[in-house]
């Protein structure tokens, strides 16, 4: 339809033209002395109307053969950017797909070529990495360098996270630290520091790191808990030879990660160690209420720090008995909580009795003590044939 209306309109414009022409009678006289010419008016429009047409066609030759160079400079740098970009590509795919060797040779073509050139020398560091090539690995770092301010912090990742995994974590520390002091804090930054604060020992960082990731919901409560439980265990592992330290650490654990059973599990024995056995007694006692669980009252004899605190240990625990009285490590704590007492009688038969359920060595151990503290050897050597048996056949 378009086309047929610009159609009726051009024949429309020829009948115009063609009719003002027709009538006009008009000349243009031209004089060069000493010559004259004397034309139509309308030939002379249509003279000059072509002149200014082969005028313009003149001219956009001219401009377009003198623009040349450059236009021919422009493409084949579009072409040589092309290419870089095409083999830049190259390299990243080839190293997912563990072409290491290709992705090396694809990123060196592009490193020379390509405006990209920082991202190349990264994927070659990693190329590099990836084939043990110490040496190539530290040149193309040292090009990815060159680059200045431009990928700094990929280029930092990069050494940070190829650095932890050839297990050089004091390189990861320092690299991560100059992120940090760069004002740069993402999760992936957060993770390797994790890896590294681990490596390192460094538990109350690790415990620090672990609680943002947790925070961020980098790490689910079933990932953290694992970390932190670690760098808890650690720390109070350190803190052992000072005991107020100990009881000051154990006091600014928070609640919620002071759910984990395992935790409680593996702290009681230490803050018994350093006489803080009391501050755990709660938190023990409160998980066995929520579920039980025979390994942890096993261990249930450690919250007794004196004489007074194994009574009252003891009454908790035999009120524990009614509902689990075929508990072996119930039965166990009961036993060792007797013998703080100094109830013999009560600790042999508790004793014998978690023996008679679930054979250990510490078991018999706790026998063979008990009867060397009644002065009855002939009854202790028994048991303590049977631990070391258990212990020769590997039996805990």
């Amino acid at each position: 339809m378009r086309a047929l209306i610009w159609l009726i309109g051009i024949f429309a414009l020829a009948v115009g033209v063609a009719m003002i022409a027709g009538l006009n009678d008009g000349y243009v006289l031209v004089v060069l002395s000493p010559w004259r010419a004397q034309i139509s008016l309308n030939f002379f429009v249509v003279v000059l109307v072509v002149g200014v047409l082969l005028v313009h066609l003149l001219l956009r030759l001219l401009t377009r053969t003198l623009a040349l160079p450059a236009r021919v400079a422009r493409w084949r740098e579009r072409r040589r950017r092309e290419k870089a970009d095409n083999a830049l590509h190259g390299a990243i795919n080839a190293f997912f797909e563990g072409r290491f060797s290709q992705a090396l040779k694809l990123a060196s073509t592009a490193y020379a070529t390509s405006p990209r050139a920082g991202m190349a020398a990264l994927v070659a560091a990693r190329a590099a990495h990836a084939l043990h090539d110490e040496e190539r690995y530290q040149e193309w770092l040292g090009h990815a360098a060159e680059q200045g301010k431009d990928g700094e912090v990929a280029r930092l990742m990069t050494e940070a996270e190829l650095a932890i995994d050839s297990r050089r974590f004091d390189v990861a520390a320092a690299r991560l630290q100059t992120l940090r002091e760069g004002g740069h804090k993402h999760i992936a930054m957060l993770r390797l520091e994790s890896r590294v604060a681990q490596a390192l020992g460094r538990w109350e960082e690790l415990i620090h790191i672990v609680r943002q990731l947790r925070k961020h919901k980098a790490l689910s409560e079933e990932q953290a808990a694992p970390k932190l439980r670690r760098g808890h265990i650690e720390r109070m592992k350190q803190l052992v030879g000072d005991p107020p330290a100990l009881a000051a650490y154990w006091k600014g654990i928070p609640a919620e990660e002071l759910q984990d059973r395992a935790l409680v599990e593996r702290a009681l024995a230490l803050m018994a160690r350093a006489g803080h056995a009391v501050l755990v007694r709660r938190h023990t006692e409160r998980l066995l209420d929520e579920r039980w669980d025979s390994a942890l009252a096993r261990l249930y004899a450690c919250c007794a720090g004196s004489a007074d605190d194994a009574g009252a240990c003891l009454k908790k625990a035999e009120g524990w008995l009614e509902q689990h009285a075929q508990d072996g490590g119930l039965l166990f704590a009961l036993g060792q909580l007797c013998t703080r007492a100094e109830l013999w009688g009560k600790a042999q038969s508790y004793l014998e009795a978690s023996l008679k359920l679930a054979p250990a060595v510490d078991t018999h151990l706790a026998l063979a003590h008990l009867f060397d503290t009644l002065e009855r050897p002939q009854d202790a050597q028994p048991h303590y044939r049977a631990a070391a048996e258990m212990v020769a056949g590997g039996t805990a």
